[in-house]
């Protein structure tokens, strides 16, 4: 029996007790495309789904496939924690990458393509058109896309043009007449990122949309003219956009400008992926081969029955006249700890109890009226907040504009080096400076995640703080579709442990001790391992023991050894990890009683918990934090400690709800790859994402985890 490269590598991947952070991450994504397979769904969902994924891989070969050539270009060492060399992995990661993109291309022709018309469109080319309405194609691109195209030829005298990162690009080869074909030459026309995706042909019963590249493919003789056109090929590529910040210690307008150099390296960084039709010139594509130092594992075949870049799908989802065709999510619900929600002043309730917010059941709206209130409040004096991404129209920023305004002192740490929202934070944070915020622009190499907010109140004589922790961000767009979790409170020794974060955030402070956060990259890995090991200790002299996460990532090796010896001890571990997790569940002599489920559905499961039984003497955590080397050494981040009754029994309901969905889980093998969780016989469904809205506190109460 023959051994083939896929059997090899798969045997040595398969020996290491550890799983590899991108083998993982393309499982992930496979659990993401399984939504878009679900014969439940509408075929709009579908859509969606499929081209979530396919936004998703472009940001993985922008990212992690970038930074995997960073090492190749480069000659440096690195050895994947599957046991594979820089080269060998690369080979396994692109055919991985290839068989993803082979399931896409045929989900895509075999099961979407035939059933759009029923649902009132299509996918078509200018030549199904009525002659009306070619004519009316026709009209537009000589007046609308014709004036924005610019044809670039590369030969002997005129350099290779910078093609950009992720935009649809004709490569067309030509000879001039009575030229030998060594003198052929190739040109480049890229379609405009402003162009829409579709032209749309609206009809009384059916919506046609004609991919732009059709649109221009049937008009590009037009744009050479007296030459002979060889072949015409469609074809996109994606470039390595990994950087790593060198920032200085003082962090000014040179920091800044430092952001903007290394986005504008986005655009002409390596190419790391080639997309492109078949039927492409052998010729072209062997120089582009060479150009860009590219092999053929990293070529991307399209069918022309397909389509290129799905993302592009958005636009016939977002179409209103689809819009009753999207599952409705129910309204939210008042909070379990604020039932009083949006008839009470938040100001005078949280003098009183503390309020948990479970997101997207709960809205965002009482953190906003907090904040909003702040800033018209004579009493508020400062207002203190750190800031990853927000939402395009921002209620935060309006607020904090509006607060200094009124005379109060507003700081504001925005993390600018938040991944393509970059340009977006410098923008907005410019414009708080302008109105006198003290505004900073991030904290040396560490990028600051954490999630934070103190307001501070003067009423009579007395000054009462109050804070909000949460595990997303302060955006009121992603808070309709993340689960992310976040706690108001006056509690003095939450506020004194934030306020005393802030000043290590904004100022030169190295505090001795936090009562109720634990931090990075200050102390989370060791305080995370120090639970682990005691629920080892308690297993291990017969207490009651147990150790509940759920979190995005799992992927520091310490951690998951820490996780290894407590299962070897006996300790029961039931892990909900979203996406990428290197531990390897299920191992004889090293994982049997460690469970891993990922939960992936309508909603994007975003928030962070640990619980740890600690022999009845609970452990609850919630915050911003996954488990990852980056979480523990590079980025400020923080987990708070959630003790009072009905706030914690939440959190441990949210755990147990999660472990029991039989819809949207799916549950890890041992060999790395993953199993949807489906009703036993007789076992009725149990979907979180409807379940969650219909709590009641007597339910949470009595929730258990052991």
């Amino acid at each position: 029996m023959q051994i083939t490269t896929r059997d090899k590598f798969d045997s040595i991947i398969y020996s290491s007790d550890l799983v590899s952070r991108d083998l993982s991450w393309i499982k992930f994504n496979e659990r993401v495309f399984d939504q878009s397979v679900k014969e439940n769904r509408s075929i709009f969902e579908k859509l969606k789904f499929l081209a979530i994924t396919a936004s998703n891989l472009d940001e993985f070969f922008m990212i992690r496939v970038g930074s995997l050539y960073n090492y190749l270009d480069y000659d440096k060492e690195r050895v994947d924690y599957s046991g594979l060399r820089e080269e060998p992995f690369k080979m396994k990661l692109m055919l991985e990458c290839q068989a993803f993109h082979k399931a896409q291309q045929e989900h895509f022709q075999k099961n979407l393509l035939p059933n759009m018309e029923d649902s009132g469109f299509r996918l078509s080319n200018v030549k199904n058109l009525t002659p009306e309405e070619q004519e009316y194609i026709r009209s537009y691109f000589t007046k609308a896309i014709y004036p924005m195209l610019t044809p670039m030829v590369y030969d002997g005298y005129r350099t290779f043009p910078i093609l950009m990162n992720k935009l649809l690009v004709f490569g067309i080869v030509t000879l001039a007449p009575g030229e030998k074909k060594e003198n052929r030459k190739l040109s480049f026309v890229q379609i405009p990122a402003n162009i829409p995706r579709f032209f749309e042909v609206e009809r009384e019963d059916v919506v046609i949309y004609i991919p732009i590249e059709e649109v221009i493919r049937e008009n590009l003789v037009s744009l050479f003219r007296n030459v002979n056109i060889e072949s015409i090929n469609l074809f996109r590529i994606t470039r390595n956009g990994d950087f790593t910040l060198e920032e200085s210690e003082d962090m000014d307008a040179n920091f800044l400008e430092e952001v903007k150099r290394k986005l504008n390296e986005r655009k002409s960084g390596r190419v790391v992926r080639i997309e492109i039709e078949e039927g492409y010139s052998k010729w072209m594509i062997n120089l582009l081969k060479e150009r860009w130092n590219i092999q053929d594992d990293s070529i991307f075949k399209v069918d022309r029955r397909s389509m290129m870049d799905f993302t592009g799908l958005w636009q016939v989802i977002g179409n209103r006249r689809f819009k009753d065709r999207m599952p409705q999510m129910p309204a939210p619900v008042h909070p379990l700890s604020y039932p009083e929600e949006g008839t009470e002043d938040i100001f005078q309730v949280l003098k009183n109890r503390d309020i948990l917010l479970h997101h997207p059941y709960n809205n965002i709206d009482s953190i906003l009226d907090l904040i909003e209130k702040a800033a018209d409040d004579v009493n508020v004096m400062a207002i203190k907040m750190t800031i990853y991404r927000l939402a395009s129209d921002s209620r935060i920023t309006k607020a904090l504009l509006r607060a200094a305004e009124n005379g109060k002192h507003v700081s504001v740490l925005f993390e600018v080096k938040a991944r393509f929202d970059e340009e977006n934070n410098i923008r907005e944070a410019k414009k708080l400076q302008k109105a006198g915020c003290f505004v900073i622009y991030g904290i040396s190499n560490l990028k600051t995640h954490t999630k934070l907010m103190l307001i501070v109140k003067k009423d009579e004589n007395k000054i009462t703080r109050f804070v909000h922790l949460g595990s997303g961000n302060y955006n009121e767009d992603t808070a309709r579709l993340y689960t992310d979790i976040g706690l108001l409170t006056t509690n003095e020794v939450l506020a004194n442990d934030v306020s005393e974060f802030f000043n290590v955030i904004t100022g030169h402070s190295i505090p001795d001790t936090y009562d109720s956060l634990i931090t990075a990259p200050r102390d989370m890995r060791n305080q995370l391992i120090s639970f682990i090991d005691q629920e080892s200790e308690n297993a291990k002299q017969g207490l009651p023991s147990g150790i509940f996460i759920k979190v995005n990532s799992l992927e520091d090796s310490e951690i998951i050894y820490a996780l290894y010896r407590a299962s070897q001890a006996g300790v029961k571990v039931k892990l909900i990890i979203r996406g990428i997790c290197c531990l390897r569940p299920g191992r004889e002599n090293l994982s049997e009683n460690i469970e891993v489920l990922s939960i992936v559905g309508d909603y994007l499961e975003h928030s962070r918990i640990y619980h740890f039984h600690n022999n009845g003497k609970t452990r609850t955590y919630a915050g911003s934090a996954d488990m990852m080397v980056r979480s523990f050494d590079k980025r400020l981040e923080s987990l708070f400690r959630v003790d009072a009754p009905l706030l914690e029994k939440q959190l441990m309901n949210i755990l147990s709800y999660n472990l029991r969905d039989n819809v949207n889980s799916y549950r890890m093998l041992e060999d790395g790859s993953y199993e949807a969780k489906v009703p036993a016989d007789g076992e009725p469904t149990f979907n979180i994402h409807k379940e969650f809205f219909n709590l009641n506190v007597d339910d949470v109460m009595k929730v258990k985890l052991v």
